[in-house]
């Protein structure tokens, strides 16, 4: 068998490991041969950039989907989930056609599907799936089941597929099996994540690089603030602003917006009639900016000076790409009241999580802010924690 995960000799995620292990047993009767772990995700800065061939800046969570799995004979599929107890089985047949398989495991049918279409003879299998990766706040749930499960049947069938090749196979997943239309920064953080830093990721080259982001090392905290906001991907909402993307750039004669410079965003804008369309190009254009300029100041280590930047972006998503809530807006502005840095939604709208960026001494002051404006606006009160850059999907033994 050809390993293409690597193994730790220890369980980062807390129980979820043991809890898929206790899973596959009580449904299965008998022992997983292996568990194979992927991070949630959170994006730093580059919001709906990614599908418009540009640039994004995630980093990958300690938050984990562990899929604890073995291989059978025959050629199909068993997966259970923590999340609904009964288990959801699957063949060739319902594999092959998008859409057969609904849900949650449609993630897991997804990725045999695609699996399966670029050529590999993916092996039948038992698996169970546990995840501490919260369902609906924006911080790639899917795409960690997705590489999770992945890595799983990669290594059980001993599969010839180097790892770089992963994250647009798991896209292809989620986009033409499930249905989301979603670019490729989400699968390319899980699985290309590494401890300590932020993935710089060129969404047309798949080009990446590891840009140093040690929070702790400044003195910082970046504060994840789950907004309990609903947010749902397959939305109609996001598949608009994407088209709206896609017929901007035609009217424009580009292949993609990345391609609109930031020094040409005036003259570009000038050529469409539509409103809406400008404020959706230049949240596009303006975005791929901050990527580049928050680049540069974590080469320089001025880890500081990315808050600005921050909140900017919210601003732009909130006026120009017009996909922010109630919730997330009043994260925001409390959490800067407070005295940080500078805060963002992130992920893909309509809810999800905020990212705020502080002193590591203020951190519990920010999220007692955030949480007393909740109760002011009579919302349900956020869940906060501090993110720290983690490890991308790996075998955990």
């Amino acid at each position: 068998m050809t390993t293409a995960t690597a193994t730790t000799p220890t369980v980062p995620s807390g129980d979820v490991a043991a809890r898929a292990t206790a899973g596959f047993r009580q449904r299965y009767g008998g022992e997983p041969v292996g568990r194979w772990a992927a991070p949630g995700r959170v994006n730093l800065i580059g919001e709906h950039t990614d599908y418009n061939d540009g640039f994004v800046l995630p980093f990958a969570l300690p938050l984990r989907t562990v899929v604890a799995a073995a291989a059978r004979d025959d050629e199909r599929w068993t997966v259970w989930s923590e999340l609904d107890d009964d288990p959801v089985e699957f063949g060739p047949a319902e594999a092959d056609e998008p859409g057969r398989v609904t849900g949650w495991a449609a993630y897991v049918a997804g990725v045999v599907w695609a699996l399966r279409a670029a050529g590999h003879a993916v092996p039948g299998a038992w698996l169970a799936v546990a995840s501490d990766v919260p369902v609906g706040s924006g911080l790639s749930s899917s795409a960690a089941i997705e590489a999770a499960v992945l890595a799983a049947l990669v290594d059980l069938g001993g599969l010839d597929l180097p790892a770089e090749r992963w994250p647009r196979l798991a896209q292809r997943a989620e986009n033409d099996y499930v249905g989301a239309p979603t670019g490729i920064m989400d699968q390319s953080a899980v699985i290309r994540g590494r401890p300590g830093h932020a993935l710089f990721l060129d969404c047309r080259s798949e080009e990446v690089e590891q840009i140093p982001f040690d929070l702790a090392a400044a003195g910082l905290a970046m504060l994840l603030i789950d907004s309990r906001a609903p947010h749902r991907h397959v939305d109609g909402e996001y598949a608009a602003r994407r088209r709206s993307c896609e017929r901007a750039a035609q009217a424009l004669g580009v292949p993609a917006l990345r391609d609109v410079p930031a020094d040409g965003l005036d003259a570009a804008l000038a050529r469409l009639d539509d409103a809406e369309i400008r404020r959706r190009v230049r949240h596009v254009v303006t975005e791929d900016q901050r990527v580049l300029d928050s680049v540069g100041l974590l080469r320089a280590g001025r880890v500081r000076d990315v808050g600005p930047l921050l909140t900017a972006s919210h601003a732009s998503m909130r006026d120009d790409f017009e996909i922010t809530v109630p919730e997330v807006d009043t994260a925001v502005e409390a959490a800067l009241a407070a005295g940080a840095y500078g805060a963002r939604m992130t992920g893909g709208g309509f809810g999800g999580c905020v990212l705020a960026l502080v002193e590591a001494a203020a951190a519990d002051a920010v999220a007692a802010a955030v949480a007393a404006a909740y109760a002011e606006r009579g919302f349900a009160a956020p869940a906060t924690v501090t993110a720290l850059p983690a490890g991308g999907v790996t075998r955990l033994d």
